[in-house]
């Protein structure tokens, strides 16, 4: 069941894996090598037949069809010669014979394959380093080690289609091989290196959790964060091989982010998050590909752990996202571009701060408060991912500072007058969070809380009816679901009502009943505090023949779902309590 924290929802973030943008011809872009059923690397080769010279007193036409004596072996006619000599049809009649054929075996891929695989791989590295060392100031001599190395990198994606190899590919140590080359001399090794990381722990992969934590936990042990960070250094995005890079790299970050433990180590442990910060600063005509995918690992990164959060404050990321944001204020990204990917990501990776204490302090002493409200009033596309920021960023038992300062900006105003205009039900969710946070934050009798209480109450309860009317809409909703559940009840044993329960309870959800919630605890507040709002209310509920009774219902089935793990939790409990009492 839903508590009143659940308004500080993370924002979702895109769930689909991002592909490279093609920049030039496909035949130029090295392709990882992946074996075909017969066991060799598969190619784009194509057979050509080489004409015979004609002679030059040869005359102009088609040629006359031949005699029927003369089709040979084309029984249906469709060819009028064979293009061949007697001799050569004579070969080809010797290997196609039925006695001779033999059949091609695909190659198995097992252990003992991939055993081969690892040793032929350690000695082309072996090789290359060998002869590297030897001819170091003459590269013509270790050239070719360095093309066969390339192509043995390229071959380790065969792995991704047999996940089950991983825990043997790591016994063998060709892991921390793998992970090793991230540091080799010629950047296009290291680059092929990266690629086949990126590729081998894919969310696409089809490998167990298991498996896919024996790969991972291997090359966090070869040290692939530091080498992985490393090479941002050295890579030069003007150069097309180098961007390629980079944006694998990216791709080996969000693949390993999935994982909350190592979200963190990536955000604490390296340079990753002051790296990120710097690449999306970047001054680009037009924002490109990586610029927009260092935004989106940002934001995964900030939405995995609290300390990476706090970490971005430390850094000063709040005042420098701000930044990003504020040309937005008044004008929109063009749809469907990267442009419009990466404010939205930005605006994620803020929404994510804002939810630790520290990030609501940075909001409000860089003015971020200011620049919200602006985008509410103005801004289109900026508009409901404000209003998202700023029910973040004023909620929980920290956002008394951050709602003080929306008071002080003159949000009100801007807040009331967006919730008496039409928006859609994202929008009214916010705005019924950024009214409950108010009433919870705000000190007794401050200014603040007075003109708050105010604007509900002025121009004759016109905000507190529409309140009620959304209240009748999601209670409407959640009553119809609540029917199909009790029906779907009947006939199941407890045992069986105890699996469908989460399930039962994200329908409720989905159908309005965290909204319908909020509302009821915005109304007890006003009842609770305003003697006029009190009647007004009353009133309206009497319309339909409701009372407090529907409120007190609300109210209590919401105390009844919190457990109490938390300061928060037990704080919205005591709460809960206390407003109980006036609607009684």
């Amino acid at each position: 069941m839903a508590s009143i924290d659940d308004l500080f929802k993370k924002p979702a973030l895109p769930s689909n894996k991002r592909k490279l943008d093609a920049t030039r011809d496909p035949n130029e872009i090295y392709k990882s090598a992946k074996l075909a059923s017969n066991g060799h690397a598969s190619s784009n080769e194509r057979l050509t037949t080489v004409e015979d010279e004609e002679d030059d007193d040869m005359e102009a036409g088609p040629q006359m069809p031949p005699d029927e004596e003369d089709e040979g072996d084309d029984e249906e006619g469709r060819f009028f010669e064979s293009g061949i000599t007697q001799q050569e049809n004579a070969i080809l009649d010797f290997m196609t014979d039925d006695k001779d054929e033999a059949e091609i075996v695909p190659e198995k891929i097992d252990t003992a394959w991939l055993r081969k695989l690892a040793l032929n791989f350690e000695k082309k590295i072996t090789k290359n380093s060998e002869l590297r060392a030897k001819f170091e100031g003459n590269p013509q001599k270790f050239m070719g080690s360095e093309a066969d190395l390339d192509a043995d990198i390229k071959a380790l994606s065969i792995l991704t289609e047999h996940s089950e190899l991983y825990g043997e590919f790591s016994k063998l140590g060709c892991v921390g091989s793998l992970v090793g080359l991230l540091a080799h001399e010629n950047t296009d090794i290291a680059i092929d290196a990266i690629e086949i990381v990126s590729e081998l722990t894919d969310q696409d992969v089809e490998a167990e959790q298991e498996q896919w934590d024996t790969l991972v936990d291997a090359m966090i042990v070869a040290d692939l964060l530091d080498l992985l960070v490393s090479n941002f250094s050295r890579f030069d995005e003007g150069n097309e091989s180098d961007r390629s890079g980079v944006y694998h790299a990216l791709g080996v970050l969000e693949n390993l982010a999935s994982r909350p433990s190592i979200a963190e180590k990536i955000g604490q442990g390296t340079h990753v998050l002051k790296w990120l910060l710097g690449r999306i600063q970047k001054k680009e005509s037009q924002v490109g590909q990586n610029k927009q995918y260092a935004a989106e690992v940002l934001a995964i990164l900030l939405q995995s752990s609290p300390a990476n959060r706090n970490k971005l404050c430390d850094l000063d990321g709040v005042d420098l996202l701000l930044q990003l944001l504020a040309p937005y204020r008044k004008r929109d990204p063009t749809k469907g571009t990267e442009e419009e990917e990466f404010v939205e990501n930005i605006f994620d990776c803020l929404t994510c701060v804002v939810d630790e204490t520290d990030g609501k302090y940075k909001l409000v002493e860089a003015e971020g408060m200011e620049l919200g409200l602006l985008m509410i009033k103005k801004g289109k596309m900026s508009k409901p991912r404000a209003l998202r920021l700023i029910d973040h960023a004023i909620g929980g038992q920290t956002g008394a500072e951050a709602c003080e300062k929306l008071v002080e900006a003159a949000g009100l105003k801007v807040v009331f007058g967006t919730f008496m205009k039409k928006h859609d039900s994202q929008a009214t969710e916010h705005l019924l969070g950024i009214f409950a946070s108010l009433l919870r934050s705000l000190p007794a009798n401050s200014a603040g809380r007075i003109r708050t209480l105010a604007k509900f109450v002025e121009k004759d309860y016109e905000k507190l009816g529409r309140l009620i009317k959304f209240r009748r809409d999601y209670a409407s909703r959640v009553s119809i679901v609540d029917d199909q559940i009790r029906k779907e009840q009947s006939g199941l044993y407890a045992e069986e009502r105890e699996d469908m329960a989460d399930e039962w309870d994200s329908r409720r959800l989905d159908a309005g009943l965290f909204c319908l919630q909020t509302i009821d605890i915005i109304l007890a507040w006003l009842i609770a505090e305003d003697e006029g709002a009190r009647k007004a209310i009353q009133s309206l509920l009497a319309e339909q023949d409701e009372s407090f009774a529907v409120i007190k219902a609300t109210i209590e089935e919401q105390l009844d779902a919190i457990v109490g793990d938390s300061e928060e939790e037990e704080l919205t409990k005591d709460m809960l309590t206390a407003l109980l009492q006036f609607v009684t």
